[in-house]
């Protein structure tokens, strides 16, 4: 009877939240062609922060008290699902951009949205030229006081625990000295898992750690860097999936 509950459940999750998204995200994509889209990203995060709702999401941001909101930054995140994006434009207090693959850019319609948004490609198939203007595009960003953030993991997770990171993402925060904050994403995977369907009821907590000066690191200490902002993000993961396994 439960798992009878859960599928009908689901279903409905999804289709509500269907609809919410393309009737909405139409409205907010014209809207974004007439207004400087500074003036009405409010209206981004309330489009974003409505879906999780609509799909049942209890939703919850911590932040630590090293966070300093005020920074442009880059956050650098574990990457769990499709509903990622609506849970780091909901929980980041700033005006922020991220980094996409090349390939969803030609993906009809969500593309179009990505590439208007301003989310910055990155190569599916790296060569020196277009990491060139991938870096090009995101010092423009950064110098233009826009925040950006990285799923440094590079693809979504299958089992719930953070994949190791690559090293790209912090060769460019050390090399344009742009403070990092770590970002867990916390609960997310119980409540949906890549390669499924089914949306179990829980709660996504999002935990903003504090803020890391990467002025005075030098090249080679950026790959311990790497090491330290992935435990950082890892560890309430790791404790949440102890506390409360997937059903």
């Amino acid at each position: 009877m439960k798992r009878a509950w859960l599928t009908v459940r689901s279903a409905v999750l999804w289709a509500v939240a269907g609809i919410h998204f393309f009737a909405l995200g139409l409205i907010v994509f014209l809207a974004g062609l007439c207004v400087d889209r500074r003036r009405h990203d409010w209206i981004n995060r309330g489009f974003f922060r409505n879906i999780l709702r609509l799909a049942a999401v209890k939703f919850e941001v911590r932040r630590s008290p090293g966070f300093d909101a005020r920074r442009t930054s880059i956050f650098i995140c574990n990457h769990v699902n499709l509903f990622d994006p609506f849970v780091i434009y909901s929980a980041i207090p700033q005006f922020v951009r991220g980094f996409e693959l090349e390939s969803h850019f030609k993906v009809p319609i969500y593309g179009w949205i990505m590439r208007w948004f301003g989310n910055i490609a990155v190569p599916d198939a790296p060569t020196r030229e277009s990491l060139e203007v991938m870096t090009e595009r995101a010092k423009a960003a950064l110098d233009a006081h826009i925040s950006l953030v990285a799923f440094a993991e590079g693809s979504r997770t299958r089992t719930g625990h953070v994949k190791e990171f690559r090293k790209g993402i912090f060769n460019l925060a050390q090399k344009f000295e742009v403070p990092i904050v770590p970002m867990s994403i916390v609960g997310s995977y119980q409540f949906f898992r890549t390669g499924h369907w089914m949306l179990h009821p829980g709660r996504i907590t999002v935990y903003l750690h504090d803020t890391i000066e990467t002025s005075s690191i030098s090249r080679s200490e950026v790959d311990a860097l790497r090491r330290r902002v992935q435990k950082i993000v890892s560890d309430p993961v790791e404790e949440s999936l102890k506390e409360n396994p997937p059903a």
